[in-house]
């Protein structure tokens, strides 16, 4: 009887360890991983490819035929090739430029140089061409400071060609002073002084050795504006659909609330020469960097080499005239717009008044429309910080070809312009399986599914980033010391990665809150976000509301990147007396 029972014991046993293999190999999960990508990443973008080509008809090139025999096309597509190189070519020369000066020169107060240089990349692009137009424009603070003194002045049309490409520029090119800054700082100065004793000169040392050697990544932020000049929605949609300047992302815009009987398959195509020309600029940099000169060195050294003397006093009061005029005065000018009565009044005391605000603080859409965009970015954020920081982990720890693959499949949505991806979530969230309809499109769950898809890659690359900084040799060693799995990770991998991951979370946040490229064509009346309502309000003629609205945001993001600031300080000294 007792041996029946232990056999029955061990059968049980051996069940249950057989179930526990299956439900808890390796194998599994990296299938179930690769499975998740397939569908959320590389299926979107095959289905878009796909209805460029098939219509009513079946299979065919109809709907290329029919773009590229349209004259609009290829105005349309002058317009963005103008747009995009004269926005990159602005970001690359103020990008480098800066970023020489910051990583060469003695200037002061470094550290608050470059708050300021990020700042038009903090700001969202469609609040900073509000900001712009508000200070600029006719009737802006500009023209009335300069009426105040006596002195006659036109205030510049923004809402033209010339006004896209300079505010795009200036939004772009923290982007190449970002990729650019680091380079500069690892270029061994001797290499310079050795040049420097043979009889060059500053500049022929600068265009020699400096240069060549900083190309990788002046070249790599260049193409990043590139892109962001491809995607970028906000600034041609509210500077350039007052003026009929169509850029092909508002183009597909256009055409998709359009509804026209092919009208999803003709945003297919142009999303397909969209995505076209974003690879042509992929080669560009590839054929660049090819010959490119490797920095040997991966020491940054933050040392001055150039001190300025006497022209320190001449330098740094362009670099804060440049920012006064680029950054405080326009967003000054925003604010202020946003407590006028009526828009077009002067800036005095007894015109300003808080209905614009009351108004937007009490209007159920507005708040709901932030609710919504908050919601988005938490939840946007939580994924991320679970499934991206352990999707970091195996790419560092246990890098494969599985592993290389995967990361490269989440890069790609966020490579692509937003209009494109937003297409490419219609197309496979309208009907997944041919003929079933879950009734994700038009709800806010593909929103969260689009976001999620686009904005993972961030939390990846920072948590890629934070492992990288984190020696193996420290989880052998608690490994040996008898600490693994969950307290490992709780007393020792956290307190070391949790900077990277927090910096990552912080931008995916940021990102996703003020996003409105994917929102603009995948929101509902039910799912309205911030970018898309004070979007509305723009296009509405309601300048006031949108200024205050964004006025909100502005202090919402500065806000938030102080808790980031106070998260990462407190962290640090954590860190420090646990050291200690």
């Amino acid at each position: 009887m007792n041996k029946d029972k232990n056999y029955e014991s061990n059968q049980g046993e051996m069940r249950s360890r057989a179930i526990s293999s299956v439900f808890f190999h390796p194998m599994l999960y990296k299938m179930i991983a690769i499975m998740l990508v397939g569908i959320f990443f590389v299926i979107p973008i095959l289905r878009l490819v796909l209805m460029s080509f098939i219509g009513d008809d079946g299979f065919g090139l109809q709907f290329y035929q029919d773009i590229l025999t349209d004259n609009r096309t290829w105005q349309v597509l002058q317009n963005t090739l103008f747009v995009v190189f004269g926005s990159t070519i602005i970001s690359l020369l103020l990008g480098t430029a800066f970023a020489w000066i910051v990583a060469y020169t003695d200037i002061r107060l470094k550290s608050i140089v470059q708050l300021f240089i990020f700042l038009p990349f903090i700001i969202p692009s469609y609040i900073t061409s509000l900001a712009w137009v508000q200070f600029f424009g006719p009737a802006g603070l500009l023209e009335n400071i300069f009426d105040s003194l006596s002195i006659p002045i036109t205030g510049w049309n923004l809402y033209s060609m010339s006004g896209i490409i300079f505010v795009m520029g200036i939004s772009h090119f923290p982007l190449v002073y970002l990729f650019t800054v680091n380079v500069f700082r690892q270029i061994p100065r001797e290499m310079e002084l050795a040049a420097r004793v043979s009889g060059a000169g500053r500049w022929m040392s600068f265009s020699k050795i400096v240069f060549p050697m900083a190309l990788p990544g002046i070249v790599g932020g260049s193409f990043i504006a590139f892109l962001g000049g491809l995607d970028n929605f906000g600034i041609p949609a509210f500077l350039g659909t007052p003026a009929n300047i169509s850029v092909l992302s508002t183009y597909i815009y256009q055409k998709v609330i359009g509804f026209g009987t092919s009208a999803f398959n003709e945003a297919a195509v142009l999303s397909v020469i969209l995505g076209v020309i974003a690879i042509i600029g992929i080669s560009l940099q590839w054929l660049v960097l090819r010959k490119s000169k490797r920095i040997e060195t991966m020491k940054v050294d933050h040392q001055p080499r150039y001190y300025l003397g006497k022209k320190k006093g001449i330098v740094e009061s362009v670099i804060w005239l440049f920012f006064i005029m680029t950054s405080i005065f326009p967003l000054l000018s925003m604010v202020m717009t946003s407590f006028l009565k009526a828009y077009g009044l002067d800036f005095v005391w007894e015109n300003f008044s808080l209905e614009n605000y009351a108004y937007i603080l009490t209007r159920d859409s507005t708040l709901d429309a932030i609710m919504t965009s908050v919601k988005l970015a938490g939840v946007t954020t939580i994924i991320g910080i679970v499934a991206g920081t352990v999707f970091a982990y195996f790419r560092v720890r246990k890098a494969n070809t599985a592993t290389k693959l995967m990361e490269n499949a989440i890069t790609i949505p966020y490579a692509l312009p937003g209009t494109v991806l937003a297409l490419a979530m219609i197309f496979t969230w309208m009907e997944p399986i041919p003929g079933w309809n879950p009734g994700i499109y038009g709800s806010a769950a593909i929103l969260y599914i689009a976001y999620i898809t686009r904005f993972l890659v961030l939390q990846v690359r920072s948590g890629i980033t934070a492992f990288q900084q984190v020696d193996i040799e420290v989880e052998e060693a608690a490994r040996i010391n008898g600490t693994n799995g969950f307290g490992k990770w709780k007393k020792i991998m956290v307190p070391l990665i949790a900077p990277g991951i927090l910096s990552g979370a912080m931008l995916v946040f940021l990102s996703a809150l003020t996003e409105l490229t994917v929102s603009s064509l995948l929101y509902s009346s039910e799912s309205e976000t911030i970018g898309v309502s004070i979007l509305s309000f723009q296009q509405s003629g309601y300048t006031l509301y949108s200024t205050a609205f964004s006025s909100l945001i502005v202090v919402l993001i500065i806000a938030g990147y102080f808790i980031l600031f106070a998260g990462q300080k407190a962290i640090r000294k954590r860190k420090v007396r646990s050291e200690k």
